[in-house]
């Protein structure tokens, strides 16, 4: 690299951001200066990611740089989960629960729903494949009602929990999804997950751009990582500051975990858009879909492993209301996929459900 290069924000922005989180972790409360400073550091980091995301995609080709980020994503979101609920014992219950379920809301409804919306609005008729999507569609559903619907049914122990024999089935279900998925979408049937014309046919590899070397594509799938990791601490770090604005407005104290849900995954939303901006609707709904699937087919399979030392109940099951705003949301995004062509009115539909998600998350 040059000195110009090393010195380009999308460089000092990560190394900034791992620098400032390693200094604020230590420290049992941060400074209004700071905890602007971390904020700053915090949505430059985001903007960092979705650059170095969009330069490893364009070396290796989609569908894999959709899932570099989606997977890069979901591993440091699973790791922070985890450690949170070791830390957090009895009152930690229902954290991996409300963060998968806050996940598949906001990539299903908010990413799928604001990059619908946006494409249409520019191109009026928005275009994807209803094969690939589909496919990633039914593989949420499946996820979603094996592993935060039927705990709310189960009658092998008390409470909206699995037994340990259920557990380890939905752990195990879930890995072999999430590889079956992966491997449908990178290689029996990676044309199901390319972009497709208005004629519905696969479009043609961007060439028009020279992809980087080798060298640069490697300094940034580091880079990526780095702000990653740094996305997720500052979230963490900055989560204190978060839940003394939540109770100084009144909301519930669990609406904190929506909003760091919302702050991890504004890399894979702000790449999206983009995406959609290009008219490359696919690419958009692989990174929603493709999140969702990663979301819960990575950490629950690492929860029932860390439950093994971790003391506390674990609560998977949903309530009423979130299995009501589950199904709605699986029958609209049906309905959205099927014909492999939306509008506005899909888009605008999808996030009037993740609007409801966030009310009745403030309003239970």
């Amino acid at each position: 690299m040059s000195l110009r290069s090393l010195l380009s924000w999308n460089v000092l922005v990560p190394v900034l951001a791992i620098i400032t989180l390693a200094i604020s972790l230590p420290q049992k409360g941060l400074g209004l200066g700071m905890v602007l400073v971390v904020a700053v550091l915090l949505a430059g980091a985001v903007l960092t990611a979705v650059h170095h995301a969009e330069v490893v995609a364009h070396k290796v080709g989609e569908p894999f740089g959709s899932l570099v980020l989606a997977v890069a994503v979901t591993v440091i979101e699973v790791a922070l989960i985890v450690t949170l609920m070791i830390s957090g014992g009895d009152e930690a219950a229902t954290l991996a629960r409300d963060t998968i379920f806050a996940a598949i809301m906001i990539t299903t409804n908010g990413i799928a729903g604001l990059a619908l919306l946006v494409g249409a609005l520019k191109y009026g008729l928005t275009m994807f494949n209803a094969e690939g999507t589909g496919a990633a569609l039914a593989t949420v559903a499946t996820l979603g009602a094996l592993t935060l619907v039927f705990p709310a049914f189960t009658t092998s122990v008390p409470g909206p929990a699995y037994s340990t024999e259920q557990l380890v089935f939905a752990a195990a279900a879930s890995v072999v999804l999430y590889a079956l998925f992966v491997f449908t979408q990178t290689v029996r049937h990676r044309d199901f997950f390319l972009p497709v014309t208005d004629k519905g046919t696969v479009e043609p590899e961007d060439d028009h751009a020279e992809p980087p070397t080798g060298k640069q594509t490697a300094a940034s799938l580091v880079l990526l990582l780095i702000a990653l990791v740094a996305v997720v601490g500052l979230a963490k770090v900055e989560s204190p500051a978060i839940e003394a604005a939540v109770a100084a407005i009144g909301f519930p104290n669990s609406f904190v975990g929506v909003v760091i849900a919302m702050l991890v995954l504004l890399p894979e939303t702000i790449a999206a858009v983009r995406a959609a901006v290009r008219r490359r609707m696919q690419i958009s709904l692989n990174l929603a879909y493709g999140s969702a699937i990663a979301s819960i087919g990575l950490t629950i399979p690492a929860i029932a492993v860390a439950s093994i030392w971790l003391k506390g109940p674990l609560h998977l099951g949903l309530g009423a209301t979130q299995i009501v705003l589950f199904a709605l949301t699986i029958v609209v995004s049906v309905l959205t996929v099927v014909p492999g062509r939306a509008t506005r009115l899909q888009g605008g539909v999808h996030l009037a459900l993740l609007a409801a998600f966030l009310f009745l998350a403030v309003n239970p």
